[in-house]
């Protein structure tokens, strides 16, 4: 185990120095220990790194909200330890991060190993929605599904010790970084990417897995081009811990035989071209190209912003019942509204949140509310700190204002705290 600052991560060594280097990425909810069954196979040919995620199995609590960031503290962690080179295998969130590794860091992954994996894991709505009861919960009522999520029934009755292992990991794990693990999945599509893979890759699910489906691992073999697919028989989400020698035998086939095709070392870097100043009559395009890029068109951030805080399903819904007669409004919402004031950074979301609720209840606009106030749990409000709100304006904007505005929003916080069945 080793020390972690905030740029790397809590890492395991195992198998013989100067062995090639093999990697092995968590699930989200997991640790290290996920991969125990695999270590006595793989280590008699690879130096085998296992890592942590932040605050998981006492890691540093140290949260990263997006797959591109833990993949950079990843090779941060690599580096500190002189590895150039390496094999990795991930699963779930393990693999996303193996696939920005493929597509960010290709030069050092001599092959990939996606595990219960897919392009894009679900919906950005039910990942951000899984982050509200976390930080409203806590990780207990997600710690008591996850038997039912990770494992097939039949596995779940027969190893009582394994499944309580797997609750007490997700119990033990940090909510925070839990919540910005959730906040990167949400984040992560790597659909229109995947063609840009040019490592070898197995793609392997158990087949019965709900959370990704066969179906996601035929995707990523569809995308990739040089995948090749395996399906695990009597397997839900953790395969490695519900079938570890077929698991195992897998991943032993696949790295010794894309490792010995691989190239020996990163390719040779680019030759630097060091670029002639522009002639004078290029300084009036340059100048006009800047111009430009200041007035950029705002609906791009504004789409992804309104997305990311109303939810996917609320703006599909809107942008749906769009017509001739409003789609100017629509496009001026998303322009104005997401594009230019959501998106400035001078304060953040939850602030914005807080600003926005207390001027909706001065005005009484319920409807506009009760969207609102789901938008404030996704931007990291609690419903302690909702209620906090609603006190101070049944001060300022009146008792009848706040007595509606509290009717409204204990509705939605009912249903969007819910635990997950």
């Amino acid at each position: 185990m080793s020390e972690t600052p905030k740029n790397t991560l809590q890492y395991r060594m195992d198998g013989p120095e100067g062995a090639p280097a093999l990697v092995l990425g968590p699930s989200l909810g997991t640790t290290w220990h996920m991969w125990d069954r695999q270590i006595p196979e793989l280590t008699r040919n690879w130096r085998v790194l296992r890592f942590d995620l932040p605050g998981h199995g006492g890691s540093p609590a140290y949260g990263a909200d997006s797959v591109a960031a833990l993949a950079d503290r990843l090779l941060a962690t690599l580096d500190s330890l002189g590895i150039e080179r390496f094999g990795y295998a991930g699963c779930s969130i393990g693999g996303a991060i193996g696939i920005q590794l493929a597509l960010t860091a290709r030069q050092r992954v001599s092959s990939l190993a996606l595990v219960s994996s897919s392009p894009r894991f679900g919906t950005p709505d039910s990942w951000r929605q899984r982050g509200v009861v976390v930080r409203t919960n806590g990780l207990d009522p997600v710690a008591r599904s996850t038997p039912e999520k990770w494992f097939t029934a039949g596995f779940a009755a027969a190893q009582p010790a394994i499944v309580e292992w797997a609750v007490q990991m997700v119990r033990t794990t940090d909510p925070g970084c839990y919540i910005s693990a959730c906040e990167a999945m949400a984040a992560f599509d790597a659909r229109q990417d995947l063609n840009r893979i040019g490592v070898p890759a197995l793609v392997v699910t158990g087949a019965e897995d709900e959370s990704t489906p066969p179906a996601d691992a035929r995707a990523l073999v569809a995308g990739i081009p040089d995948a090749r697919l395996a399906i695990v028989p009597g397997a839900s989400h953790l395969t490695p811990v519900e079938q570890p020698g077929a698991v195992t035998e897998l991943l032993i086939r696949h790295f010794t035989t894309t490792w010995q095709e691989s190239p020996a070392g990163p390719p040779a870097p680019a030759p630097v071209i060091t670029p002639a100043p522009p002639r004078a009559s290029a300084v009036a395009e340059l100048e006009s190209a800047e111009q430009a890029a200041i007035r950029k068109d705002p609906y791009d951030g504004g789409i992804k912003v309104r997305r990311e805080v109303l939810g996917d399903a609320h703006v599909d819904q809107a942008l749906e019942n769009t017509d001739a007669f409003t789609e100017d409004f629509q496009d001026f919402l998303t322009r104005y509204a997401w594009g230019e004031v959501w998106t400035r950074p001078g304060i953040d979301r939850r602030t914005r949140s807080v600003i926005t609720l207390t001027a909706l209840v001065a005005r009484g606009h319920l409807d506009e509310l009760a969207f609102h106030v789901r938008a404030a749990l996704r931007n990291g409000l609690t419903p302690a700190e909702i209620k906090e709100v609603l006190l101070q304006t049944g001060v300022y904007c009146g008792v009848p204002a706040a007595n509606s505005a509290f009717a409204v929003a204990q509705r939605v916080i009912q249903e969007e705290t819910k635990p997950e069945d």
